[in-house]
């Protein structure tokens, strides 16, 4: 075809064709090019959705896939699963505690609590480890009253004897023991012979006994906790927070037979010794000086552990625990924190004999 037009030249109607054809085909690679980077990200966030990848990816990785995580386990001190505490702390913002004791020298750490309900009435540092001497024994008499019945009879061994710190003092070497008299031994006089001879009777050794005490820790949602010594003698590695105490000294006492023994102020249970029984006096100053409703607990003392105190004391039917760890004076600590506590559910206030200044 001929086309009669000045403006009409066929050299310049080939380049203009050309160039069309070049902008398709150059149309054509970059969506070639974006569907292939599309493909590319998505192969990459898969990849990274189920775990692979370096520390950047692995981030990225860990953000895409986090709906399809399993939940987080929690773990105890040693790192086994925990299970769920008996009693359930019910904890308040420290500044709106409806109870206020104030202390020139406070402890190092402590709580006040309701031992029916969890309600935390004072805190102070309740999650903090820390060493804990004798109050190990608080898991030791678990232990035992759940292996061992009451009449049952135990050897005396030299290790149980030699055992340093405070102790019963006349366990007969070779001979057996009831068991029942081993628990007023352990938990009176904060006895480490006793904690000896009934981590012995209960697993066949302190090394076993130890594992079991960890074990059951964690079965009993104790996260703070860690122990290293049936006795708490030795402080190394052996350590735990007043927020456990506080959910141990609630299981404890569910416990008839460590209810039974922690609330009375002397015993003489049989042993064969001369004159076939032992006298033991308890160490908690509250029952020491008469302290109105008290109903245990246990005592703790080391150097580096301090002054160490969980007390329970019961009043027309509240029933209040305390801890106290690293307390200068934990008997008159203790007293002012159960006081406000009654006086906060309005029990009526009793008659106290006097507490010496220094306890």
């Amino acid at each position: 075809m001929t086309v009669n037009s000045p403006l009409y030249s066929p050299h310049r109607h080939r380049h203009l064709h050309a160039r069309r054809e070049e902008r398709r085909a150059h149309v054509r690679r970059q969506r070639v090019v974006a569907a292939a980077l599309t493909g590319l990200f998505a192969l990459v966030l898969i990849a990274l959705a189920v775990g692979g990848g370096g520390p950047a990816e692995g981030r990225r990785g860990a953000q895409l896939a986090a709906h399809t995580r399993r939940p987080v386990v929690a773990r105890s001190a040693i790192g086994l699963p925990m299970g769920h505490p008996a009693l359930a702390l019910r904890y308040l913002s420290p500044r709106s505690q409806p109870v206020g004791v104030p202390m020139r020298q406070p402890p190092r750490a402590g709580l006040l609590f309701n031992l029916q309900t969890g309600q935390v009435l004072w805190q102070l540092r309740p999650s903090e480890r820390v060493r804990i001497a004798s109050l190990t024994k608080m898991m030791t008499a678990w232990l035992a009253v759940h292996a061992l019945p009451a009449h049952a009879q135990v050897p005396i061994t030299r290790q149980a004897v030699e055992m340093p710190g405070s102790k019963v003092g006349v366990l007969p070497l070779g001979r057996r023991a009831l068991v029942e008299t081993l628990m007023y031994g352990l938990l009176l006089p904060s006895g480490n012979d006793a904690a000896v001879a009934l981590a012995q009777g209960v697993a066949g050794s302190l090394r076993h006994f130890v594992a079991d005490m960890n074990r059951e820790a964690a079965h009993l949602g104790l996260g703070c906790t860690r122990y290293s010594s049936p006795s708490g003698y030795y402080n190394l590695d052996n350590y735990s927070c007043a927020a456990d105490l506080a959910v141990l000294a609630h299981d404890d006492l569910l416990q008839p037979r460590i209810a039974s023994i922690v609330r009375e102020p002397t015993a003489a249970p049989p042993l064969p010794i001369a004159g076939g029984r032992v006298y033991l006096y308890n160490n908690n100053p509250l029952l020491i000086y008469h302290y109105p409703g008290v109903t245990g607990m246990k005592t703790g003392y080391t150097l580096a552990a301090g002054k160490c105190l969980v007390a329970t004391a019961e009043r027309h039917g509240v029933r209040l625990g305390v801890v106290l760890l690293h307390s200068p004076y934990p008997g008159t600590q203790a007293r002012r924190l159960l006081n406000a506590g009654f006086a906060f559910y309005h029990v009526p206030p009793v008659r106290e004999p006097p507490m010496p200044p220094g306890v």
